[in-house]
């Protein structure tokens, strides 16, 4: 399975906004967003020409495709089922991206990052419906319920992100008193998917 294995501050440096890929470290003072690192590159300092419209284009589905850790392919086949779908093409593709178990692995706040979410499925720590997956783009329904395994709830790595990870549940997610465990209420709406990106502008730039 092909995944992006290099710095991944790179990529918030060059979408020039926080993609939140490095966990508590994107709260922190040492953020390069934060600190107002400049673009990667050699001429990223100097990159002051007008972009045209097929790169704001561009560097709107790259964000999207970032924030989720999709590979280009990948996102091209969401992308394609979103758009076969009933509804508004930019806004189910984001439906689809939030309801991929890494995605709600990292909501359930089990995960400081997507990329650690999809550790934790992949290493068999995730049960869905009470069966062990280790596929991080299944794609979760409404009433479906993620759990942690029993012998994987004391691991330091949850301890220390239910404890310091500072992160709610979205209101489509329903979280257990105990926190080990989480129910699907219902398909994401728009208003309740916290990212910032202009999704109208990655249908424009796929419809071409």
């Amino acid at each position: 399975m092909a995944r992006y294995t290099g710095p991944v501050c790179r990529l918030c440096r060059r979408e020039k906004t926080k993609l939140y890929l490095k966990g508590p470290k994107c709260d922190s003072a040492k953020c390069p967003i934060t600190i107002g690192r400049f673009p990667p590159g050699e001429h990223g300092r100097d990159r002051q020409r007008q972009p045209s419209e097929y790169s704001i284009q561009l560097r709107e589905k790259q964000k999207v495709r970032r924030t989720y850790g999709v590979m280009g392919r990948q996102f091209a086949k969401t992308y394609g089922e979103a758009a076969r779908q009933r509804g508004i093409t930019g806004e189910r593709l984001l439906q689809l991206l939030e309801l991929r178990l890494d995605n709600v692995v990292y909501r359930a706040g089990w995960g400081s990052s997507r990329a650690q979410a999809r550790q934790l499925v992949r290493h068999g720590h995730i049960l869905v419906d009470g069966r062990r997956v280790d596929i991080p783009s299944y794609r979760l329904r409404p009433t479906q319920e993620i759990s942690l395994k029993e012998s994987s709830r004391s691991l330091a790595v949850i301890e220390f992100n239910r404890d310091i990870v500072a992160r709610s549940a979205p209101a489509w997610l329903e979280m257990a008193p105990a926190g080990f465990s989480a129910r699907v209420l219902n398909i994401p709406l728009r208003e309740q998917i916290d990212l910032d990106v202009r999704e109208q502008l990655v249908v424009e730039l796929f419809s071409k």
